[in-house]
């Protein structure tokens, strides 16, 4: 499973760099769902993993194992991007500099996934009769798939989107790899902002156990975070709560559940699926990742 938040992590004191990178080496070996990237507006090196609980066990064993103290930053969840609306794309690339030109021209759709879809990404060449010649296509999905990275809305990756190449041309002497990986490039990137693209944001199950007599606080809680109520099942002295509860409102829910059973309530929590964010939350985040560019130029 991909990892659905991230904390940006760095040694107290400077002698700890060497350790703290042997560990985040070997936790990386240990745990496929564990990982470690460097952010390069930042500089700063970010840990993700399935859960805030996953990230705090690192942080601790980072701690006791090899006597790295560490500052952690706050919490980031990762958001998704995806197409709402199919739309069709028709973009040429064409550069003369004297020399060698460059060419190259694709048109086709996009197309989103359906929320249940096995795949991220899907890509179909229904080109015919040659329009483009086979040694381009590869360099057509190529282009594709190199702006999922970073989405145009927040910078996130893009998700559930199919590209369909369905028609082109090309130059006998300026086309080449580079020309129709550049072209497939802009054609995504114009075609995407035109597909009304959204936010996704990870959903997880949670599943809380306490006393029965704490079921209204429990469950006006989970509400209150813009969780679902799946079910309360009663088991003898207590009561299990399920729902279903956007990450970033789950920060900080190990202590809150503590404070109100007064420490006798238990919960775990797993990914579920990603779901569109509410429009003005949206809009919330967007401003505030400008606002981050803005910072770091």
């Amino acid at each position: 499973a991909e990892p659905v938040i991230s904390l940006a992590i760095r040694p107290a004191r400077n002698v700890d760099r060497d350790r703290l990178a042997r560990a985040l080496s070997r936790f990386c070996k240990e745990d496929p769902t564990f990982h470690v990237r460097g952010d390069p507006k930042t500089g700063e090196t970010l840990i993700s993993g399935m859960g805030e609980l996953h990230l705090e066990i690192y942080v601790e064993r980072m701690r006791r194992e090899y006597g790295v103290e560490v500052e952690v930053g706050a919490p980031k969840v990762s958001y998704r991007e995806a197409p709402t609306i199919e739309v069709s794309f028709n973009h040429k690339h064409k550069k003369q500099t004297g020399g060698a030109g460059q060419y190259a021209h694709v048109m086709g759709r996009l197309v989103p996934l359906a929320e249940d879809s096995p795949a991220d990404y899907e890509f179909e060449n229904a080109v015919t009769c040659g329009r483009i010649p086979t040694e381009y296509i590869p360099s057509v999905d190529k282009g594709f798939q190199s702006c999922r990275g970073k989405g145009p809305l927040a910078g996130f990756e893009i998700v559930r989107v199919k590209m369909v190449l369905e028609d082109g041309s090309y130059h006998a002497v300026d086309s080449s790899d580079l020309a129709f990986q550049i072209c497939a490039r802009d054609a995504f990137r114009e075609a995407f902002l035109r597909s009304r693209p959204v936010l996704l944001e990870p959903i997880v199950k949670v599943e809380v156990e306490a006393p029965r007599e704490f079921q209204g606080s429990l469950v006006a809680d989970l509400s209150s975070r813009r969780g679902i109520i799946c079910g309360a099942e009663i088991r003898g002295p207590s009561v299990v709560v399920t729902a279903e509860v956007p990450l970033a409102c789950m920060f900080g829910y190990a202590t809150d559940i503590r404070s109100q059973t007064q420490g006798r309530g238990t919960f775990t929590m797993e990914f579920a699926t990603y779901r569109q964010v509410p429009r003005d939350l949206q809009e919330e985040i967007i401003a505030r990742h400008r606002e981050e560019l803005t910072r770091g130029r």
